[in-house]
C-alpha cells in the first residue's frame, strides 16, 4: 500500500466530509477511494472503449480473405 500526504482544498475538503457522513465512511482515506474506485473505473472504460473503437474500425477497412470451402481453409492454415 502506498501513502500519500497530499493538501485539499477547502471546498473539496467539504466534499469528502458529505461522502464520509453519507457512506458511513470511518476516514477520509475511505471516502477518496471510494471516489476512486467509482469513477476511475468509468474514465478507464471509457478510454478503453474509445481505443476499441478505433481498432475495430481500422479492422472493419481490412480486405479479407475468401475460402471456397474448409479444405481451402485448412490448406491455408496448414500450408
Amino acid at each position: 500500500m502506498v501513502k500519500a500526504t497530499i493538501e485539499i482544498p477547502k471546498r473539496e475538503d467539504r466534499i469528502l466530509r458529505i461522502l464520509k457522513a453519507t457512506y458511513g465512511f470511518k476516514t477520509k482515506e475511505e471516502a477518496v477511494n471510494f471516489i476512486i474506485n467509482e469513477y476511475g473505473e468509468k474514465i478507464i472504460e471509457r478510454k478503453l472503449k474509445s481505443e476499441f473503437v478505433k481498432k475495430m474500425k481500422k479492422i472493419e477497412k481490412e480486405q479479407g480473405i475468401a475460402f471456397k470451402d474448409i479444405n481451402d481453409l485448412r490448406t491455408k492454415i496448414e500450408g
